[in-house]
């Protein structure tokens, strides 16, 4: 049910969703797990990469750049590693496959390591590296993206946001959890700015001559995001790297396409010409922590580093010290328990969508 003006619960948009990728013509199982990876950024306060990106899904599944009955398989492996091809796929669909995939070959020989090709956009990096932590596991996960990021001294734009996440599991205290993409601010954010014609802060996007912009429709100018730190005095070079390397891991190392090659989310912009790959990558791993010591000794330190940070004397009165994940499971019960609010313009896009397979948000 609707609770109040554009905020629904969790359970109301969960019947959509699935009845939206049903219609696609996801199975069923599929049209559960993809629903359950893309609200779970919704319920963390990930709103760029909620329900608001479903409208993008269909649309490249109208393009037919996305498959919804994928042969997703693994074409190459060795017991701690594998290569996943992701039939073009939804990316929600593909990365539980190949992050679960990780998690046996940790079972069997301590850590597994999966890198994908020939996927799509696999929404927030986090829900995938926190599939390790009931297995008392640490958990990574990345994945490039489309270009729209300019490296350190250029304009031209040859990276994704490529985001990084890493899971770490606790005692009594909660789990740690860093979901950050390598850029100073997602693409996500600029079109959140966008729908409130809001302007960004210093340091997001520079415009089509490297100059620096706070125009959140820059990226429509031939303008670019920029690396984590915004410019070089400010280490950008440090976000260039970082995102770099996650290209590499996740693309390279599968086969996908990658850097100014790999496939852009929009369906209506053209696919780069002479792609040296397959779709989107991705790359993933576990780790069991008793392939490095006891998992209680290690749980039980976890929680003594925590809770020793928490308390870290604060630089004012209102802010206290975060843990890396806090934000978000603070904001996840918050949404379960009173809903989640959407803006105008994200409800135009669903009923668009709706009425598109008949169906009634």
């Amino acid at each position: 049910m609707c609770l109040m003006p554009h905020t629904f619960s969790y359970q109301h948009l969960y019947n959509f969703t699935n009845s939206i990728f049903t219609a696609m013509g996801c199975k069923p199982d599929d049209a559960a797990i993809a629903t359950t990876v893309l609200l779970s950024a919704d319920l963390r306060g990930i709103d760029s990469h909620g329900v608001a990106r479903l409208t993008g899904y269909v649309r490249l599944w109208e393009a037919k750049r996305v498959n919804a009955t994928p042969s997703i398989k693994i074409v190459h492996e060795t017991p701690s590693t594998a290569v996943v091809d992701g039939g073009a796929g939804l990316g929600l669909v593909v990365a539980p496959f190949a992050m679960q995939v990780a998690i046996d070959k940790a079972k069997n020989v301590g850590t597994g390591w999966v890198s994908v090709r020939n996927s799509n956009h696999f929404g927030i990096a986090g829900y995938h590296a926190m599939m390790a932590l009931p297995h008392d596991m640490i958990g990574i996960a990345m994945t490039n993206a489309s270009a729209l990021v300019a490296p350190t001294f250029s304009i031209e734009r040859m990276l994704g946001t490529n985001p990084i996440a890493v899971a770490i599991p606790a005692g009594t205290q909660p789990a740690f959890v860093a979901d950050f993409a390598t850029t100073t601010a997602s693409n996500g954010k600029l079109e959140i700015l966008q729908r409130k014609n809001a302007d960004t802060p210093n340091g997001w996007v520079q415009d089509s001559k490297g100059n620096e912009s706070t125009d959140a429709n820059e990226l429509k100018k031939g303008g670019a995001l920029l690396p984590l730190g915004g410019d070089r005095e400010r280490g950008s070079h440090k976000g260039y790297a970082l995102g770099s390397i996650v290209d590499i891991f996740s693309a390279v190392l599968s086969g996908a396409s990658y850097g100014p090659w790999v496939p852009p989310f929009p369906a209506y912009v053209p696919m780069p010409e002479n792609m040296p790959g397959a779709g989107l990558g991705h790359f993933f791993g576990a780790m069991r922590i008793d392939a490095f010591r006891p998992a209680a000794d290690f749980k039980e330190h976890m929680d003594n580093w925590i809770t020793r940070f928490r308390n870290a004397k604060p630089a004012s009165e209102t802010n206290g010290v975060l843990i890396p994940g806090d934000p978000e499971r603070e904001m996840e019960a918050h949404r379960m328990a009173n809903g989640i609010p959407l803006v105008d313009s994200v409800v135009t896009e669903l009923k668009t969508i709706a009425e598109k397979f008949g169906l009634d948000i």
